[in-house]
């Protein structure tokens, strides 16, 4: 079936695969280089493909759900066992445990006609029994590894516990923080997200998910879902081609040259056609320009929502338009086993196709080893957080925090300190593991409170706790006791955020300040006059109002997972020296989004002097916080950047030459602590307007007090070029003048200049 065999396509321009040509994955790289021999389990596929039934086909690209904690037999199961028996289903999602999974899978393996296996997924995003911090605060940790040690941990547990695939890593640039969502990915920079989808992707899969410890990844959603107007879920995209994929498509690029099993649609629109439906993107981009053979998923009634879309008349039309816009499989929804075989009858969709998609989906449980050991070990699942994850989870949380801001060197505080307030509504709390944990971890494994860590990390200081105020309710009542608290003590910790209900799927805010009296609960404590530090933990960037002038110290927590509060402690009382970086902009309010720092240029461009240029009357034009900032304890020195050549030749970047940007960075403090050392580019004058500054480096060192390292970054077309606004996709790299910033945030401000020719 040539249907499975990667398409090795090049690049009309000439680069390097990672300049925007199409590079093979793990599993095309033997079959390319072996002169065209079949693809792996491609003779075990025809074969089965050639005994199956039309319904039997139609079954393989259907998903069902299943209710988490259920087990079968229970009564509520019954479609799905039915489905299973008639070897009718292809997947089922939110299932998990050891028993469970077996019991359902032996229902398709050892009584349907062909005895093919199910496929189990789970939204495995940040953790499974051991919860790691969200992933818009692993970006923060400007880390690959952070992201890859997330995804081994949660591969080994789920797996273990009779899980095959999880839908994740979510890679939605976005500039909206209005958008719950927000949290779900790693922020605003496509650069970032591309490094951290793509070590993710390693994570889950390794060099092979076969293993038993390792998942089918799934990279989601495709695609542009981080555009969705307003930040209101599920909502429209209006986008340019150039934008689609110089913004929102490189991260998935990154995950299939990573190797990605699978790609989940997205539920909006894309220029007025819904992803479930848009042959462009699903087929057209993936399928056809970067030879993706893996397996697409919909979304949760993707497919259904055509309908309301109102793009399909009905659920014949919309399995039709799904089917041959590129979807594999229905999750939840039952359109294309509903009306295949009408479908195929009247020659609305082909046997081809149908094949096509039925083949990636037995591609996959072959790949994962599912025909030769469907079942996994009772014995061996893996029931609790082990002590090496929660360490790993611990490290991951307090790399992931920024420090905001610290006048006079409040923090870190000191262990030896006498007395301690701990106030908020989050400081005796366990709502710190985010959004998108698997239930049963919240239930059997609550996040470390803050209070509780902090006591054992100043175990002989009198630590006195206040609430204060509700996470979101208006009541003040409390107040007065948590001020009372602040005066007695040496210095106080005040923590405050968002509930996590706040923030992920459907959880847009219009406001995004701390809710209810959060605010008036820190303004209060700083007018004791006494030494406070802010911990925020919440979802996505906030506003933060008038009490930040007055708050001396104030860290970004997060959602910090598991270890919570343990890892909050580690960074207070300076066991760990925050290095972590802001992935997103802070806007000053939310009037003022988007904000961002990667925007584009207009023909007045801000000028403090003069009122007809691009700018609001009442509001500075720079954002609270800007992308890539945050403080240490310590301080550093770049040295002077140098480039190893200032001009170069637009063929031989073409052809996979590189200039590197090389600079000195030293740590001229007393403590030991980590730098991000960043590369911006901007292209001066281009056929396509763009941003006034793009990422295109990092590197996040570790150095001693007094030590200095060189830091290095190589600069080829990829960096250089863009996508232009030609739907079948063209790269190109103009001759001109190129502005690179070096620095430790979006603001950088020491320049280079390097000229094509």
């Amino acid at each position: 079936m040539p249907e499975l065999r990667r398409r090795t396509l090049l690049s009309a321009i000439g680069v390097t695969a990672a300049a925007g040509s199409v590079a093979t994955s793990q599993a095309t790289v033997a079959h390319a280089a072996d002169g065209g021999r079949e693809a792996p389990y491609e003779s075990e596929v025809r074969s089965l493909l050639s005994r199956m039934t039309l319904e039997e086909k139609l079954g393989q690209l259907q998903q069902l759900p299943w209710a988490y904690d259920l087990n079968p037999g229970s009564g509520s199961t019954k479609e799905v066992e039915d489905a299973a028996r008639s070897g009718r289903l292809g997947s089922v999602l939110s299932i998990f445990g050891a028993r469970t999974t077996n019991a359902l899978q032996k229902l398709a393996v050892e009584e349907s006609r062909l005895g093919i296996p199910l496929l189990f997924g789970l939204d495995v995003i940040h953790g499974f029994w051991t919860n790691f911090p969200i992933p818009l605060a692993q970006a923060a940790a400007f880390d690959p590894d952070v992201a890859r040690s997330d995804a081994e941990v949660s591969a080994k547990e789920a797996r273990s516990n009779g899980v095959h695939w999880t839908f994740a890593p979510m890679m939605d640039v976005t500039h909206e923080p209005r958008w719950g969502r927000i949290a779900e990915g790693n922020g605003e920079d496509p650069c970032l997200t591309s490094r951290l989808a793509a070590a993710k992707v390693e994570g889950y899969q390794g060099s092979g998910y076969r293993t038993k410890d390792r998942l089918a990844a799934c990279a989601k959603h495709f695609v542009a879902y981080g555009g969705a107007e307003g930040g209101r879920d599920y909502n429209t995209v209006d986008v340019s081609e150039s934008r689609l994929r110089n913004l929102y498509l490189p991260p998935f690029k990154a995950a299939l040259d990573a190797g990605v099993a699978t790609v989940m649609a997205s539920f909006n629109t894309i220029s007025g056609v819904p992803a479930h439906g848009n042959a462009h993107t699903l087929t057209g981009i993936l399928k056809k320009e970067w030879g993706f053979e893996g397996m697409v998923v919909s979304d949760w009634t993707g497919v259904q929502e055509l309908i309301a879309h109102g793009f399909a008349e009905d659920g014949a039309d919309a399995a039709r338009l799904a089917l041959n816009a590129g979807v594999d499989m229905e999750m939840t929804s039952t359109n294309l086993l509903t009306n295949g075989r009408k479908l195929l009858r009247s020659g609305k969709i082909t046997e081809k196709r149908i094949d096509d998609a039925v083949a990636r989906v037995l591609g996959l449980k072959y790949a994962l080893g599912l025909f030769d050991d469907p079942y996994v070990d009772e014995s061996a699942a893996i029931t609790e957080p082990s002590a090496n994850a929660r360490k790993a989870a611990r490290a991951a949380a307090a790399r992931s925090m920024v420090l905001l801001k610290n006048d006079a060197g409040v923090l870190p505080l000191s262990r030896s300190v006498g007395s301690l307030a701990v106030v908020g509504p989050f400081a005796d709390s366990a709502d710190l593991l985010g959004t998108w944990v698997v239930p049963a971890s919240a239930e059997k494994f609550p996040a470390v409170k803050i209070l509780d860590a902090v006591k054992r990390a100043a175990p002989d200081a009198k630590v006195t706790y206040a609430r204060g105020v509700d996470p979101e309710g208006a009541d003040t009542g409390g107040i007065d006791e948590a001020v009372a608290a602040a005066k007695a003590a040496d210095v106080t910790v005040v923590v405050v955020g968002e509930p996590t209900a706040m923030s992920g799927e459907a959880s847009a805010r219009s406001d995004i300040s701390l809710p209810g009296a959060q605010e008036k609960l820190v303004t209060a404590i700083a007018a004791t006059g006494k030494p406070f530090v802010v911990v925020l933990v919440n979802g996505r960037p906030l506003t933060i109002g008038d009490w930040l002038e007055r708050a001396p110290a104030v860290l970004e927590a997060w959602h910090p997972g598991t270890e919570a509060g343990n890892a909050v402690a580690d960074v207070l009382f300076g066991a760990v020296n925050p290095g972590g970086k802001l992935p997103v902009s802070f806007p000053r309010t939310v009037g003022q989004i988007p904000i961002h720092y990667n925007h584009e240029s207009t023909g007045r461009p801000y000028d403090a002097n003069n009122k007809y240029t691009s700018k609001y009357l009442d509001l500075p034009p720079t954002p609270q916080f800007p992308f890539g900032f945050g403080l240490s304890y310590t301080t550093f020195d770049l040295g002077t950047p140098k480039l190893s050549r200032a001009n170069v030749p637009a063929g031989a970047l073409r052809k996979g030459d590189t200039v590197e940007v090389s600079v000195s960075v030293r740590n001229t403090g007393d403590h030991t602590g980590d730098e991000v050392v960043q590369l911006y580019v901007r292209d001066v004058a281009a056929s396509i307007t763009q941003p006034v500054r793009r990422l295109r480096g990092f590197k996040r060192v570790t150095l001693d007090a007094g030590r200095s390292a060189t830091v290095r970054f190589p600069l080829g077309a990829e960096d250089l070029g863009f996508w232009t606004n030609d739907p079948n996709g063209e790269f190109r790299l103009e001759e001109g003048t190129f502005k690179l910033y070096v620095g430790t945030s979006s603001t950088a401000d020491a320049e280079l200049t390097l000229t094509v020719t």
